[in-house]
């Protein structure tokens, strides 16, 4: 099974703002829906608690401290190295976030969609692990205009471990 890790990040590595995105993709939320069905999607709590509900058609792993924490129809695991053991039913595990779990999780990781975000967010408070250019290699981008549904131009990247 391959782990996966999928993110939008701005030039300066940021990710989120107050529990959300600072930015309107949608051609990045077609992207993560297309990579994403059928396969199981990891993220911590708070990622979670500011989407609201489980997203259909994947398999939900919610990581979190809480003992007691529980979610109708998700795996609850107190670790990623825990959540990565979850089988995927479409052989790939996809890591969606946050901040904290993208840091503890990109040295598991085969392989990162990334959707670079071409701005600098000054007001961010989560943010993506710069990539060790020695241990990844960009494999693929595409550019994608701003336009009326997308806020700022991104690059959709596939990183892979060399």
């Amino acid at each position: 099974m391959t782990v996966s890790l999928i993110v939008a990040a701005s030039e300066n590595g940021v990710i989120g703002r107050n529990g959300d995105m600072p930015w309107r993709l949608s051609s990045d939320l077609q992207r993560f829906k297309k990579l994403t069905m059928g396969n199981t999607i990891v993220m911590g709590r708070k990622t979670y608690e500011s989407i609201g509900r489980l997203l259909p058609g994947r398999q939900t792993v919610i990581v979190t401290r809480q003992a007691d924490y529980a979610v109708e129809g998700a795996v609850i695991t107190s670790s990623v190295e825990e959540a990565v053991q979850v089988p995927s039913a479409g052989g790939e595990l996809f890591i969606v976030g946050g901040g904290e779990i993208y840091a503890q999780s990109i040295d598991l990781a085969q392989q990162i969609y990334l959707t670079r975000v071409h701005a600098l967010i000054d007001d961010g408070d989560a943010f993506f692990p710069a990539l060790d250019r020695e241990n990844w290699e960009r494999v693929e981008a595409t550019e994608i205009g701003a336009d009326e549904k997308n806020d700022y131009p991104t690059t959709f990247e596939i990183w892979r471990r060399i």
